[in-house]
């Protein structure tokens, strides 16, 4: 497939969706023209931005089936990958719920509303909320059964009805645009009501006005009867009814008409305040109490900033849908950056334009009613669609139905994928799918999971949980992209050269920004969500290494902490023992005295360097085998004793000068070691153990020389080990005053480990000097 039908209308298709049909009108209204030019500008550079760092990621090697998950994998570790692969995976899951929502509300509201369950007509407040969230819980669930039993059944056709939804989409666009030029030449018929300056309710009037004349009689009508307690003229009304004036007014001026000016700015409302007009007057008495409302258009729900930014972002989401399909491009490498980002752009503007273009067309208090409540039940925007509002009804119908589709279908591959990379175990079974590799397991999961996003049952909740899920891969590509770039590993070549690191944490910032704009609750969940499935696969340990950044940061920032204690010697108070072990091996490679390395982990309270060393007899070439098992034998054991440390093994001719060789390289630059630690040597008086007291005679010698400290721990099998406890008795310290007060750290860290937690320590000084006395 080429750029146009591989990456660019995949991309359309995923970008646009339910939150353009259903809540940008609404949006425009609350936020005003300002600030939701503001929250779509923000979100469309976020969503350009990552596509910048995407497009350099893909550009780079193949990208196959996972997407951002392989991306990031790749990139930051299969820690990274799995943490937020599955955070991509619940989003893209949570967006199938959403999609649904979106489907059964424009079902129920806008073309059926004959067909709830639990009907709505005669209940108001709260309960009629409860009756609307559980029909969209009903029709949620069979509409979400139905299109996983499509999914289970054949892709292919999900695949082949993708162009057909994509065209309602395209096709609602276009008759909004049409329609919004209409308005400037014929603007509508299309009245609302008004009572003062409060919106009314289309079900109670059924003319706009208090009375009318029939047959040179004035007759109530219904919407004197829905404020008073009869049809006469002598009724008793409500005080508001009484002292206010019915007016009506033009819902869609036009957009010539000016009304721009008006819905500049944004109107916060509180859940259950009525949607009033600005710019008229309105009679009423602050200290009487509001009556009738359920007569007036409500706020549903209470609306804030960061709560319609958090409703917003998923309306640009679906960037990597090109991404997803790098296999069967024709040059991924040429088409992967060229359709997402002209994807972006298109809708960016689209997304713009629409929010100027609402604001100049459409009254304020029509653009807050988020349901139609106040103009007969219609579609906001489908008031502005030409030739008829119902194109826009059914297009948005069609293209979320599709759009949950594809969540349904995308959602279980990316679980498969994550699933048979097998960085996460108790995820295994989900790789395993049917004879021809879809994803039977992962498919059920996925519509367990969006069956709670389903009795959730409100798209405004669901929407801001899966914002989370998007921001945090986002961000993630961004922090790939940047890292391969700072680092400047070697197998980093992209293709797509239009990048910058820069650029990339600038969209990362942005992405993290946003999440604790949207909702800091959610974003401290889904950061919690992303820290314990990357503590898991660490605990259980990735069988995957692919070679990673943060691994790169590892290397980096070693080398630049090694050059910086190249600057010059540690202050005294900085000092702390770093240890070279010395230890010999037997002839089947053990460690003779594992006990040594018990000691060198109670004396670890310093947390300085520990390397522990040994030598092996012979050439290199003949015995680098041997010296490979015995530095596996150190290692072993110094995971057994819990010594976090370096081993070293030397291959010399004789025993003596790889002991020499240890103690003069050991270490790297300025992390070497300053102590060395050698075991007492038994029968040291036997003449068969001659040469090995000459060693140790040695050694002695040669750490005086280099200025080291030397512990000599002697019988030292009889020290305790890791396991034993010691919380009664003393240590006994015999203070040599001129060691530099190397005898009195020894005791104090000794006593911060849990073997030898005692609390008692006893002093003898050896005085060498009468003037001491």
């Amino acid at each position: 497939m080429g750029t146009l039908m591989g990456v660019y209308l995949p991309c359309i298709q995923n970008i646009f969706g339910v939150i353009l049909f259903l809540r940008m009108t609404w949006m425009v209204g609350i936020g005003g023209v300002f600030g939701s030019f503001i929250i779509v500008f923000m979100c469309c550079s976020t969503t350009m931005l990552t596509a910048i760092s995407m497009s350099a990621i893909a550009t780079n090697g193949v990208v196959p089936a996972g997407g951002s998950y392989y991306m990031i994998s790749r990139s930051l570790g299969p820690e990274f990958g799995g943490a937020v692969g599955i955070c991509f995976y619940l989003g893209t899951t949570f967006a199938g719920a959403m999609y649904i929502l979106g489907c059964i509300e424009i079902l129920l509201i806008y073309i059926v509303p004959q067909a709830a369950i639990f009907k709505i007509e005669g209940l108001e407040g709260a309960e009629a909320e409860i009756a609307l969230l559980n029909n969209m819980r009903v029709y949620g669930t069979i509409v979400l059964s139905f299109m996983a039993i499509v999914v289970f059944v054949g892709v292919k056709y999900v695949n082949k009805l993708a162009l057909v939804f994509l065209a309602c989409v395209i096709l609602s666009i276009l008759a909004v645009y049409v329609g919004i030029v209409k308005t400037a030449l014929e603007p509508p018929v299309f009245p609302v009501c008004l009572l003062g300056n409060r919106t009314l309710l289309s079900k109670s009037y059924d003319f706009c006005a208090k009375v009318i004349e029939i047959d040179n009689e004035t007759v109530t009508t219904k919407m004197w009867r829905s404020f008073c307690d009869s049809d006469s003229l002598n009724a008793t009304c409500d005080e508001y009814f009484i002292n206010n004036n019915v007016t009506e007014i033009q819902g869609i001026p036009g957009v010539t008409s000016g009304i721009l000016a008006e819905n500049l700015f944004g109107n916060y409302l509180e859940k259950g305040m009525i949607l009033e007009k600005r710019g008229i007057a309105s009679n009423v008495d602050p200290d009487v109490p509001t009556t009738n409302a359920n007569r007036y258009v409500l706020a549903d729900i209470t609306s804030f900033f960061t709560l319609l930014v958090g409703i917003y972002f998923p309306s640009v989401t679906g960037i990597m849908a090109g991404s997803n399909r790098s296999g069967d491009l024709r040059d991924a490498q040429k088409s992967i950056p060229i359709g997402t980002i002209a994807a972006i752009t298109t809708t960016s503007i689209v997304y713009m334009s629409c929010v100027v273009l609402f604001g100049a067309c459409i009254e304020g208090v029509v653009l807050r009613d988020k349901f139609g409540e106040g103009v007969n039940g219609n579609l906001v925007i489908g008031t502005l669609a030409w030739p008829s509002p119902w194109v826009i009804v059914f297009g948005s119908f069609f293209s979320t139905c599709g759009a949950g589709l594809q969540s349904l279908t995308g959602a279980p591959r990316l679980l498969q994928a994550i699933s048979r990379d097998g960085i996460i175990p108790f995820l295994r079974v989900f790789g395993h799918g049917k004879a021809n590799g879809e994803p039977t397991w992962a498919l059920l999961l996925t519509a367990s999971i969006c069956e709670i996003g389903i009795i959730i049952a409100s798209l405004d909740s669901v929407a801001p949980i899966l914002s989370m899920f998007f921001l945090m891969c986002y961000m993630f590509v961004n922090l790939a992209c940047a890292l391969q770039t700072l680092l400047r590993t070697p197998n980093w070549r992209p293709r797509f050269k239009f990048y910058h690191w820069a650029l990339s944490f600038l969209g990362m910032s942005l992405c993290l920004s946003l999440m604790f704009i949207c909702s800091w609750f959610y974003a401290i969940i889904a950061m919690g969500i992303a820290t314990c499935i990357y503590k898991y696969i660490e605990f259980c340990g990735a069988e995957k290494e692919w070679g990673d950044g943060i691994r790169g940061i590892s290397l980096s920032a070693a080398r630049f902490a090694l050059m910086r204690l190249e600057e010059g010697p540690p202050h005294t108070k900085n000092w702390r023992p770093q240890i070279l072990v010395l230890v010999s091996m037997d002839a089947e490679q053990n460690v003779e005295q594992p006990r040594l390395l018990s000691l060198t982990s109670q004396l670890k309270a310093g947390k300085g360097l520990t390397i522990v060393g040994t030598s092996v007899q012979g050439t290199f070439l003949d015995s680098y085998t041997e010296a490979q098992r015995a530095d596996q034998s150190l290692r072993k054991l110094m995971e057994t004793e819990k010594v976090k440390g370096f081993s070293q093994v030397v291959v010399s001719s004789n025993i003596r000068d790889g002991t020499s060789h240890l103690i003069q390289v050991g270490g790297l630059g300025g992390l070497k070691h300053n102590t060395v630690m050698v075991s007492w040597p038994q029968n040291w008086k036997q003449p068969q153990c001659y040469q090995q007291f000459k060693n140790f005679i040695e050694v002695v010698r040669e750490t005086t020389i280099a200025s080291l400290a030397l512990l000599v721990p002697k019988n030292i099998s009889s020290y305790p080990s890791n396991g034993e406890r010691f919380t009664e008795g003393h240590i006994d310290m015999w203070w040599i005053v001129h060691d530099g007060g190397m005898l009195m750290l020894l005791p104090f860290l000794l006593r911060q480990h849990k073997v030898r937690n005692t609390r008692f320590l006893k002093m003898y000084l050896f005085l060498t000097c009468p003037v001491w006395l």
